[in-house]
């Protein structure tokens, strides 16, 4: 049985203001990926609480981390948006998006031969469970399992 999985049922990002986020001067670079630790996490335009509110996220979101400023850490996302996030907000890079334009097959085993387990749309946040090559084996939060090659997610 096949299962479509799409956005309907997660509330996503959230866009709270129009302003552009620009990283201005950073000569660090960092690997770490990170990832949301609970619904409703405010993603702002500076390292401070008295910064403005430029995004909101929810649990499981997946982050960059491009530059740190004390307790702060000032992250990307897969669609290159960035601010500023502190650091007790979020936990291990256990997670990855779905950051293909159209809807990707996740399949029972990492070839494109196995079977179509589920459809999963754009923007679909999945955990990381294990890899094998260029594949990785994800978990759906509503429990679907199934594996989908690496050039489709993000990070």
């Amino acid at each position: 049985m096949k299962i479509q999985i799409s956005l309907s049922h997660i509330f996503g990002r959230c866009l709270i203001t129009c302003s552009a986020l620009v990283l201005i001067g950073t000569s660090a670079c960092y690997a770490e990926t990170v990832s949301v630790m609970k619904d409703g996490t405010n993603i702002r335009t500076g390292p401070s609480t008295n910064d403005q509110v430029a995004m909101e996220l929810f649990q499981g979101y997946p982050l960059k981390v491009v530059e740190k400023k004390g307790d702060w850490l000032k992250v990307s996302d897969f669609e290159n948006d960035s601010g500023w996030i502190f650091k007790s907000l979020v936990g291990p890079g256990n997670t990855v998006i779905v950051n293909a334009q159209k809807a990707i097959n996740m399949r029972s085993e990492p070839s494109t031969s196995s079977a179509i387990v589920a459809n999963i749309e754009r923007g679909v946040v999945l955990t990381k469970i294990s890899t094998k090559g260029d594949w990785i084996k994800v978990k759906h939060s509503k429990g679907t399992e199934g594996w989908i090659h690496k050039t489709l997610l993000w990070p």
